[in-house]
C-alpha cells in the first residue's frame, strides 16, 4: 500500500474542504438577513444585479431573469419572469430557486413574502445613485460568492474609464438636459439628486434642470429658461417619441438652443443609469459626446 505523508494528507484535506466555501449572510435593504450558501440556481430580478453576476463569472448559476435584465445578450435566451416591479411568486417558484437577488423596488410586498414563506432566500438591494454606490454593491456580491478578486477588477476597470473620460472634460462644461421618455405620454425631465444628474456630472457637464430633485413631466416653459445645449435621451426613449423630429415636438425644447441646433445626444440607459459594470463605458462614451472637439470629433 502507497504510503502518504502527513503533509500530503494535510493538502488533501485542504483542498476537500476548501471546495465548499463558508456561507455569507447579506442584510438586505429591507433589514432582512439572506444566507448565500454556494447557489447554483439564482433569479435575478433587475438588470444590474443580473450584469454584475455574470461580471463575476457566476452566469451560468443565473436561471432566470427579469425583462430589465438585457445585457448580456445571453440573458435573453433564459426564462423571462416579466418586470421586477410587478413580479409573480408563482412565476419565480417555478425555477425553484435556491436563491433570489433583487433591488429596491420589487414586488409587490405580498410576493416577497411568499418567497421567503416557501423558504426562499431574497435579497434585496439598494439601487445606487453614485459611482460610490455601485462599487458597493458590486463588492457586496462579490464578497458574497467568493469572488472577491474579481470584483475589485471590475471596480479598477470602472475607475479606468472614469479616469480617461476625466481626461476629455477641458472648459466650460456643457448645459444638459436629461429626457426619460417611454412615449408621447410619458416624458420627464430629470432635476437634482437622480440617477441621471450623477452621470451627467461624472460626464463632465451641468444639470441644466435645478429647481427640484428626482423627475418631473417636461413644461415648455422651463425647458426655455433652462436653456440646454446638448439633450440627453436614453435610445428607447428617443425611439418611442419617433427619433429627434418626435423628441423636438415635445413642449418648448425646439426653442432652447439645444433644440435648434439639434443637439441630441443617445445613451444606453441599461450601461449608464443602472450604475452596473458598464458604468466606466457609458460615461467614457457620453463624455466624448459632450466634449467632441477633445475626443478627436467623437459624436
Amino acid at each position: 500500500m502507497q504510503r502518504f505523508s502527513l503533509g500530503l494528507w494535510l493538502l488533501l484535506l485542504g483542498g476537500v474542504l476548501s471546495v465548499h466555501a463558508q456561507p455569507v449572510t447579506v442584510t438586505g435593504i429591507d433589514g432582512v438577513a439572506a444566507t448565500i450558501d454556494n447557489p447554483n440556481r439564482i433569479v435575478t430580478l433587475g438588470g444590474p444585479i443580473t450584469e454584475i453576476l455574470y461580471a463575476l463569472g457566476l452566469g451560468d448559476r443565473v436561471v432566470a431573469t427579469d425583462i430589465s435584465s438585457i445585457y448580456p445578450a445571453d440573458v435573453l435566451q433564459k426564462p423571462r419572469l416579466g418586470y421586477f416591479r410587478q413580479a409573480s411568486a408563482e412565476g419565480i417558484l417555478s425555477q425553484t430557486p435556491s436563491l433570489v437577488i433583487t433591488i429596491d423596488g420589487f414586488g409587490p410586498p405580498a410576493v416577497v413574502q411568499q418567497l421567503r414563506s416557501a423558504g426562499v432566500p431574497v435579497l434585496i438591494l439598494a439601487s445606487p445613485q453614485s459611482a460610490d454606490g455601485a462599487f458597493e454593491r458590486i463588492r457586496t456580491l462579490a464578497q458574497a460568492f467568493h469572488r472577491t478578486e474579481q470584483g475589485e477588477q471590475l471596480i479598477t476597470t470602472i475607475h479606468e474609464k472614469l479616469a480617461e473620460a476625466r481626461t476629455l472634460q477641458h472648459g466650460d462644461k456643457p448645459g444638459v438636459l436629461f429626457i426619460y421618455a417611454r412615449g408621447a405620454g410619458l416624458v420627464n425631465v430629470a432635476g437634482q439628486a437622480s440617477p441621471a444628474d450623477a452621470i451627467i456630472k461624472l460626464a463632465g457637464g451641468t444639470n441644466v434642470v435645478t429647481a427640484f430633485d428626482g423627475f418631473r413631466p417636461i413644461t415648455s416653459e422651463a425647458v426655455v429658461v433652462a436653456a440646454p445645449e446638448i439633450i440627453v435621451i436614453p435610445e428607447r426613449g428617443l425611439e418611442s417619441l419617433g427619433g429627434v423630429t418626435g423628441l423636438l415636438k415635445q413642449p418648448g425644447l425646439s426653442l432652447t438652443p439645444a433644440g435648434q441646433n439639434r443637439q441630441v445626444a443617445t445613451v444606453d440607459d441599461a450601461m449608464l443609469l443602472n450604475f452596473g459594470p458598464r458604468l466606466g463605458d457609458g460615461v467614457l462614451a457620453l463624455t466624448k459626446r459632450l466634449y467632441p472637439d477633445m475626443a478627436g470629433g467623437t459624436q
